[in-house]
């Protein structure tokens, strides 16, 4: 393991949580989305999207191996069926005057929304934490 390797799991690992929250807070932001995409002439509403991370792999540079750290493995949509709601009146409303809601339970969202942000902020406290050794071990080398 070299010495920079640390700092590369790290940001790695920083990227991953904040494309997590932007996924996040898409969700969010459509919650009441009911036309969020186009299938066969029929509008659906918004689908939850959940990021999928995985452990990046290992890779050979200059005969080194660099450790790989995080990566968003892929974005998958929620399984869970729509909501269903009556409001007669609403212009996506069927003919019983029920309107498909998103999958997005807004709790499900905030909790989600703070394990990302309680990662990122354990990334970014170890990228300190490395920072500060580093700093430490130059000035041993140094005296």
């Amino acid at each position: 393991m070299g010495m920079f390797d640390s700092f590369h799991i790290s940001a790695t690992a920083l990227t991953s949580q904040r494309l997590r929250m932007d996924t996040v807070s898409a969700n969010i932001a459509n919650a009441q989305t009911t036309r969020g995409k186009l299938v066969d002439g029929e509008w659906q509403p918004y689908t939850r999207k959940m990021t999928v991370l995985q452990e990046a792999p290992f890779r050979k540079q200059l005969s080194n191996a660099v450790s790989g750290g995080v990566q968003v493995a892929r974005i998958v949509e929620d399984e869970a069926p729509y909501k269903l709601s009556y409001d007669p009146t609403h212009p996506d409303a069927d003919e019983r005057g029920y309107v498909q809601l998103p999958n997005v339970d807004l709790l499900k969202e905030m909790v989600d929304l703070m394990g990302a942000t309680r990662s990122y902020e354990a990334n970014v406290a170890a990228m300190n934490a490395t920072k500060a050794m580093l700093v430490k071990a130059m000035e041993i080398g140094k005296g």
